[in-house]
């Protein structure tokens, strides 16, 4: 068996978390920030969400919700806080974990969270970074 399998069978991706901080805005009563616990995508949901939210519109144009997208993939992929928590939408006048989540989170922050997210799921990559390190 090669060193490459040996290592892919040592690190599965499924249960791949980490802990982020979004922003500055989030500190603990003593100031201390406050992190995210996020979970990587798999391959399967991320699928799945992309065709959720691909529709194709008049004259057969494929149009993609980038805003939707980005919810999902807070909203399913953020282990703590947990925006699909029924007693905290509930206890903010919220009706969905969508509203929930744009009610707790400003824009750059949910923006900054889908890249951490993303990041940990393997996208954005410099890959140029790594090719330079496997030459070294």
């Amino acid at each position: 068996m090669s060193t490459l399998q040996d290592f892919l069978n040592s690190h599965p991706v499924d249960n791949l978390t980490d802990e982020v901080v979004v922003s500055p805005r989030f500190k603990d009563k003593d100031g201390n920030i406050l992190k995210f616990k996020i979970k990587a995508m798999t391959n399967q949901t991320f699928d799945e969400l992309r065709k959720r939210y691909t529709r194709v519109g008049k004259g057969r144009k494929v149009e993609f919700d980038a805003q939707g997208f980005n919810t999902a993939v807070v909203i399913e992929h953020t282990l703590d806080p947990d925006f699909k928590d029924a007693d905290s939408i509930k206890k903010l006048g919220c009706a969905t974990p969508d509203e929930y989540l744009n009610k707790v989170l400003l824009s750059g922050e949910i923006a900054t969270l889908v890249n951490k997210i993303q990041e940990l799921s393997g996208f954005d990559i410099d890959m140029e970074a790594l090719v330079e390190e496997a030459k070294n």
